[in-house]
């Protein structure tokens, strides 16, 4: 009876991973695999901290933003399968 909430539930996580991944191939989070590597023996700390910039600004909120909606969605589906089964 409350199959349809678990399956609308992975399919949603599946297309949010899915738009997640695109968006950081588009941004070139896997570039240079190599180097990255080696970057945590590095032993560098950068002196000033990274500036955002606006577009970063909005990308950082709607990342936030996804997680919320990713933390109502298990919280809802949750609920309902908790009334369902009483």
């Amino acid at each position: 009876m409350y199959f349809p909430y678990f399956v609308a539930y992975m399919v949603a996580g599946f297309v949010l991973s899915l738009l997640v991944f695109f968006w950081a191939l588009n941004n070139g989070q896997f570039r240079d695999q190599q180097r990255a590597r080696y970057l945590p023996l590095d032993g560098k700390t950068r002196s000033t901290p990274v500036k955002l910039t606006g577009l970063k600004r909005v990308e950082t909120w709607v990342l936030f933003l996804l997680a919320g909606c990713g933390l109502l969605a298990t919280a809802v589906a949750i609920t309902l399968t908790l009334i369902t089964t009483l």
